[in-house]
């Protein structure tokens, strides 16, 4: 059974990767449904249980002020989006 779950997370992930880049993709796929996306599922549906609505959704929004900071294949870190929803002003500490 083990290794049936292993096999079926290793073509979900990794699969037809081809280069270095690919797998490390596939990697970071992983590792963020792992650490972010699993529990948030799981929080999502205690609130949804207790009668709340509940509205999930993944910002991938490269914001250009990233430019030569992080790397390319990074599309948005976790709180990237606050900018965008909120405005710059809350994040440049001039509010």
């Amino acid at each position: 059974m083990t290794s049936e779950v292993a096999d079926r997370v290793y073509k979900e992930y990794i699969g037809d990767a081809e280069t270095p880049a690919q797998v490390r993709d596939g990697l970071l796929d992983a590792m963020g449904d792992v650490f972010f996306v699993i529990s948030a599922v799981e929080v999502a549906r205690y609130h949804r249980d207790a009668g709340n609505p509940v509205y999930f959704y993944e910002f991938q929004h490269r914001p250009s002020s990233v430019e030569g900071v992080v790397p390319a294949f990074v599309k948005a870190d976790h709180g990237t989006e606050i900018a965008f929803v909120f405005g710059k002003p809350f994040l440049a500490g001039d509010v």
